[in-house]
Parts: structure tokens; C-alpha cells; sequence
């Protein structure tokens, strides 16, 4: 279930988020003078930062060549995001990267990634799919879609959302890294569930509310989501990494940062 409304939820990401809002904001200041994760150096933490809890690694551009199936009912999970064969993301940047370069390496298999969205299934794509990948992985092109959809579908969604909350850069990040996790949408285990749990037990800043107040009923929230699928169950991506920097009152989530994930240590200077 947890997999199908995922799937679902990233099916409608632009409605979710309020499509209109976002397609239709004008310039404005912010445009002209980045701000938060709108900051190339910041933007680049992040990065790193999710790279930590999804590859091991704080060197998150040697991650588009990555591709395996790490048994969590999601497919083939693959590149600097995670996207997933199962859940609909890997097949939209496929498509996108056929647009823009018919003839690559894995265009063959948009049928079979087509037929095994919102499954574990690897039909049609064993054995070639894994080095079909990575020989993608080697072209501009497809490094570019991957930023690109990365961006479309969780990085300024979650950006934008956050600002319109008043939160400052940990917060946007920690927006970001749980629509990575769990997806855009609104059910009980996506983003947009885990802001209305959050918002059940604390105001935003707009409203009213303590911006540490909120980021941390929103951890709380996540939490209590992570631990609803078994492969999200252990939450130190959460307690040893984000709710480390909110309590030491890092809201501009500023250097030097020091964490961990799953057991491991991690430090950025």
C-alpha cells in the first residue's frame, strides 16, 4: 500500500502543491538575490547531505552511475536521487531524457519501466537494465536530466512550499529530504500528510508560530511516518542529522555541520 500511494502521490505532485500557485508566481526579489537553498553553496549541502543517508557518501555527483535493488519493495533504485522503477520518478526521467535524446541507451526499455510502474517487478528490464544505466550515465545528457528532474519533481517544490511556511534554510532542507523519501502528495506517509500531521501540533511561522517549534513537530511527524514502512524504520536520518542541527539553533544550516546516518559519521567544514 505504502508503495502505491507513493507511486500515486508523485503522479500528482503539481496538484498537490498547488500547481497554479507555483506555475504563476512573478519575479520578485528573492529571483534577483538568492536566499536559503537558493544558494548555490547551500543547494550543494544539501546535496550532500542526502547523499550521506542515500549512498554512503557525501560525494553526491558520483551517484549517477549508481543503480541497484535495495529491497525495499521499490524496484530498481538509481542516480543522485534514488529514483525508483516502482514509483513512477525513473520512468518520467527516462522519458524526459528519450525526448531530448532519442536513440539512448535506455529508451528500449520506457515499455517495460512503463509496465512495472508501482510494482517491485523487474520484467523487462533484467539483465541489461543496470548497464544500460550506467553507459547513460556517462553522456552529459542524461547527467542533466538528472539534475533536472530532480529539481522538477522534489528540490523547488519542497524550496518553495518551505518558503511560503517561513522557513529558513534547514528548514527548506529538511522539506526537501522528506519529498525525497516519501514523495509529494497528500496521504498519511507523503510530504504533503506529514506538513498536515505537523501543522496539527504546531503553527508556521506565518501563522503565528515558533519556526523551531514547527520544524520539530514536523521531525516528530516524519518519524512517526518512517516507522509505518519497514524500510524507513530507522530514523536517524532524522534524529542524529536534522534534529542535531535544530537543536543547536543551525537554521541557516551554516558550516561547519557534523552528523550521522545509520551509524556512520559524517562532517562538512
Amino acid at each position: 500500500m505504502a508503495l502505491l500511494s507513493r507511486t500515486a502521490a508523485r503522479r500528482t505532485l503539481l496538484a498537490a502543491l498547488g500547481a497554479g500557485v507555483l506555475s504563476t508566481r512573478r519575479p520578485s526579489a528573492e529571483d534577483a538575490d538568492p536566499t536559503g537553498l537558493d544558494v548555490p553553496a547551500k543547494k550543494d549541502i544539501a546535496m550532500r547531505l542526502v547523499s550521506s543517508a542515500e549512498n554512503s557518501s557525501l560525494d553526491w555527483k558520483a551517484q549517477y552511475e549508481y543503480i541497484e535493488d535495495i529491497g525495499d519493495g521499490r524496484g530498481y533504485t538509481a542516480g543522485i536521487i534514488g529514483f525508483c522503477s516502482g514509483t513512477s520518478d525513473m520512468l518520467a526521467l527516462v522519458e524526459l531524457y528519450t525526448d531530448r535524446a532519442p536513440g539512448n541507451p535506455l529508451a528500449p526499455y520506457l515499455p517495460a519501466l512503463r509496465a512495472v510502474d508501482g510494482t517491485d517487478s523487474h520484467d523487462g528490464l533484467d539483465p541489461g537494465f543496470p548497464a544500460a544505466w550506467r553507459a547513460a550515465a556517462k553522456t552529459s545528457a542524461f547527467r542533466t536530466a538528472q539534475r533536472d528532474e530532480r529539481d522538477r519533481v522534489y528540490f523547488d517544490p519542497a524550496v518553495a512550499r518551505a518558503k511560503e511556511d517561513g522557513l529558513g534554510t534547514l528548514g527548506q532542507f529538511v522539506y526537501y529530504d522528506a519529498m525525497v523519501m516519501h514523495g509529494p502528495g497528500t496521504d498519511a506517509l507523503s510530504f504533503g500528510g506529514i506538513r498536515g500531521r505537523a501543522r496539527e501540533g504546531a503553527d508556521t511561522p506565518p501563522d503565528g508560530g515558533d519556526e523551531t517549534a514547527y520544524l520539530h513537530a514536523f521531525l516528530d511527524a516524519r518519524v512517526w511516518a518512517m516507522k509505518q514502512e519497514v524500510a524507513h524504520r530507522d530514523v536517524s536520518r532524522v534524529e542524529t542529522a536534522q534534529r542535531v542541527f535544530l537543536k543547536a539553533g543551525n537554521l541557516d544550516l551554516d558550516t561547519p555541520l557534523k552528523w550521522k546516518v545509520y551509524g556512520d559519521s559524517y562532517e562538512i567544514g
